[in-house]
């Protein structure tokens, strides 16, 4: 839910349905003197009523928002809230009460999100904090994982001048430049255990839900700008849901999803810091920020840390020609007398090292476009492989995993091999396509 959203109508009806119907299977029925049939209100009544209550009070905060009114609104939701505590527990509301008072924690952290860009006009710094957590990932960086610091920070140097550029061009920190060290150590070709891809390690479906367009071709996760734009894309809307760049990079790890239900099942205060839920968070996330806090302790002051970080790569430079048809890239390279590598670093989005059937920008060295357009009839035509299937019929019991399990392949392979978005559809007697490990897929 984005800031100045009302609340969704299906939401409201079904709690006022609810309601509704609970007022009158919850009641038992007695007669007056007059042998009138009167209702007679139980406990349950009384509940739903301040559960009614604090949705009436929830819409009248989002009227204040509208009205830029956020003191009257947060004490709209504060009252709200309260109210919800009231609600002792019972099975037949505990599914109102939930939804309620998840409802009212997001609008809260939406409203203090809102009102701390609309004050300060921009998404605030970066905070600094120097704790037990920290330290530790520091001592990491000064002794195991030194060369990987090193040689981390000296890639930046190829792209963090492009993402500096962008970030402050959408009001964020730049501090945010330096995520990439832990996501990827600034590899853009970097694929982690989850099949994130690229200099900011995005999966299949957030890169897709944020532009990134895959095909048998090209992966643009792997492509130094337009992951940094989706990956700004990604920042805002997990701003505006959490409203502090703790567990907003929190979320950027793990999904809001899973860093929603954690505050959701917090027993305190619905406001948590950071630190509060930082435990219970999965290992690697709870690592997340205190790991990028300690990129950022080093790199403001190493000497102080023990490093000395003056060599950093020099940022990639190249112009671009307009090619129609599939070319190797070390065919390119051959014609130019540069390296492949030269070439590929330049395309790190292009999956088969070549570039696709449809026109494509390429980029190459700086004063080598003329050089690939005069030479580029006499370059061959490049086919890539036919892929190579096998077709497995499903049998009773069998999952997606075992399948891929027993052709020594991935799902994922599997799904988009067939077009299927999740393999819980599965039939018995459905035939799949089953990629054999020579065969290039999407993903």
């Amino acid at each position: 839910m984005t800031s100045g959203e009302s609340v969704p109508s299906t939401c409201i009806g079904a709690i006022q349905e609810t309601a509704d119907s609970t007022s009158l299977d919850g009641a038992s029925q007695n007669q007056n003197d007059n042998g009138a049939v009167v209702a007679k209100k139980e406990p349950v009544d009384d509940d739903q009523a301040l559960l009614d209550t604090a949705l009436e009070l929830t819409d009248t905060a989002q009227e204040y928002w509208r009205d830029n009114d956020m003191d009257q609104a947060i004490e709209s939701l504060d009252q709200a809230y309260a109210l919800i505590l009231k609600v002792p527990s019972n099975p037949k509301l505990a599914q109102q009460k939930e939804d309620l008072r998840f409802m009212i924690s997001k609008k809260i952290m939406e409203l203090y999100a809102s009102r701390q860009t609309t004050v300060k006009g921009n998404y605030q710094a970066i905070p600094m904090v120097l704790n037990d957590h920290v330290q530790r990932e520091i001592q990491s960086f000064q002794t195991l994982e030194r060369d990987f610091f090193l040689e981390s920070y000296a890639r930046s140097g190829r792209y963090r001048g492009a993402m500096v550029k962008a970030l402050k061009q959408a009001g964020f920190p730049e501090e945010l430049s330096w995520l990439p060290l832990i996501e990827s150590g600034f590899k853009p070709r970097a694929l982690s255990r989850s099949r994130a891809l690229g200099l900011w390690q995005f999966i299949p479906s957030t890169g897709y839900k944020f532009g990134l367009k895959r095909n048998a071709w090209i992966d643009e996760r792997l492509d130094p700008d337009k992951s940094t734009a989706a990956a700004i894309t990604y920042f805002k809307e997990l701003h505006q849901m959490f409203g502090d760049w703790a567990t907003v990079l929190a979320a950027y790890n793990c999904g809001e999803g899973a860093v929603a239900r954690v505050i959701r099942e917090q027993k305190v205060n619905y406001l948590d810091n950071f630190w509060d839920f930082y435990e219970q968070l999965p290992r690697e996330t709870a690592r997340y920020f205190p790991r990028f806090l300690a990129v950022l302790t080093i790199i403001n002051d190493p000497a102080k840390y023990g490093f000395t970080l003056d060599e950093l790569d020099e940022p990639l430079s190249y112009e671009t020609v307009t090619i129609e048809r599939p070319v190797l890239l070390s065919t390119i390279a051959n014609k130019l007398g540069v390296e492949v590598e030269d070439i590929t670093a330049l395309n790190p989005e292009l999956r088969r090292d070549a570039t696709p059937k449809a026109e494509y920008a390429l980029r190459v060295p700086p004063g080598k476009g003329e050089e690939v357009l005069v030479s580029l009839d006499n370059m061959p035509k490049w086919s890539p492989p036919k892929a190579e299937f096998v077709v497995h019929r499903v049998r009773r019991g069998e999952t997606l995993s075992l399948i891929a399990l027993r052709y020594r392949t991935s799902t994922q392979r599997i799904l988009e091999a067939n077009n299927l978005r999740s393999g819980r559809v599965l039939r018995v007697g459905q035939r799949l396509k089953i990629p054999t490990r020579n065969t290039l897929t999407t993903s």
